[in-house]
């Protein structure tokens, strides 16, 4: 689950990382107050969990009140519709720093990745400069070691009082990303300021769903989500992505997920989502179908192998959903696994054409999706 900016700000807050002065508001009335708690000049940055938001013009700086008012009404307009605002004071920054924690996907092992030139081109630096950007892998058995965070402060080239200070910064940042299951936590950037202080100008945070239980204190409010399909998938807890192909796939299990979407990119087709249908979400057949059907695409793939999550419920929870829904797309059907031959039949009774290979299954997907186009 992604965390907006001024959640992850908070976080740091909490764990003594210091954040800008700010007061977050809702509604343009709410504004007047927060220019006079923060002051100017300040920044006004929409909350929103899409990147890019200084490219979009999602994030203003302003000298007065006349001007603050006017991006305030302005950014509230946008057809984002965007439910929140941060008004921020503006740092007095000497540099800006990349600092974030994440996970090897080779390893297993925490990664620290950091680099002296931050910014909103940070993506460019890695594929143009990647020699300015310090990887560091972390036993997680272990922790990060204070040996590793010094070698990274002075490695990039900051002096005795910032490196101190840097090291102090990493050991909290990393004990937030343990402490709250993290995939991804980032400052970027950090502001190094004119007084040398270290200050959090922006934040990011993804926080593996498994592990939400664990933190009951951590919510996206189900109003900030302006997608329709992934507010019904959180509400319902099932894992889902919207992408911006033709296929929706309704797949049991991230690997067979994967596997199905490589064989449909290999066929010319493409992804429009994913929705896990498996494990705990095979009886929720009737929401995950109606999350789909408010994805845009031509096909729906539901592509399955369950042992546990037994085929036959499977088929019966699509056919209602089939029948209550009544989806204005064509459905492909692959369900295998426990009580297979009870599953086949209620398909075939539903007027389905239940499909036993799994690249044929993909196959007629694309083949439909591109009749569609025609």
């Amino acid at each position: 689950m992604k965390l907006f900016e001024y959640q992850v700000k908070e976080l740091f807050k909490n764990a003594g990382i210091a954040i800008p002065k700010s007061q977050l508001i809702h509604r343009a009335d709410e504004a007047s107050e927060a220019f006079e708690r923060v002051g100017f000049p300040c920044v006004i940055k929409s909350q929103v969990l899409s990147g890019g938001r200084g490219k979009a013009g999602l994030i203003q700086f302003v000298r007065d009140e006349g001007k603050g008012m006017e991006e305030v009404i302005r950014l509230f307009s946008l057809p984002q519709k965007i439910s929140s605002l941060l008004i921020e004071e503006a740092v007095d920054i000497a540099h800006e720093v990349y600092a974030s924690f994440t996970v090897d996907p080779v390893s297993g092992s925490a990664l620290s990745i950091v680099s002296a030139t931050g910014g909103v081109d940070i993506e460019t630096l890695a594929v143009e400069q990647p020699h300015k950007i310090l990887q560091t892998k972390i036993d997680m058995s272990l922790g990060l070691q204070s040996y590793q965070a010094s070698h990274i402060a002075y490695e990039c080239g900051f002096d005795v009082e910032i490196a101190k200070k840097f090291t102090q910064l990493l050991h909290k940042l990393y004990g937030l990303f343990v402490k709250y299951d993290c995939e991804l936590l980032e400052i970027n950037p950090l502001f190094i300021t004119k007084s040398n202080e270290l200050v959090a100008g922006d934040g990011k945070c993804s926080i593996d769903d498994n592990s939400m239980f664990r933190h009951e204190d951590i919510s996206v409010p189900l109003a900030d989500i302006e997608n329709e399909a992934e507010r019904l998938a959180m509400e319902e807890g099932i894992p889902f992505i919207q992408f911006d192909g033709d296929i929706s796939l309704m797949c049991a299990g991230a690997g067979l997920t994967t596997t199905v979407y490589d064989l449909i990119h290999y066929e010319g087709g493409t992804v429009a989502n994913y929705l896990e249908f498996g494990g705990p979400h095979y009886k929720k057949a009737m929401k995950a179908m109606e999350i789909c059907l408010k994805v845009p695409s031509k096909v729906i793939l539901i592509v399955t192998f369950g042992t546990i999550a037994r085929a036959d419920v499977m088929a019966e929870g699509i056919v209602e959903a089939i029948n209550k829904l009544k989806p204005d797309r064509p459905i492909v059907t692959c369900i295998r696994g426990t009580n297979e031959v009870e599953a086949v039949e209620t398909l075939r009774k539903a007027g389905l054409n239940p499909l036993f290979d799994t690249e044929e299954a993909v196959r007629l997907a694309v083949a439909l999706a591109k009749e569609t186009t025609l």
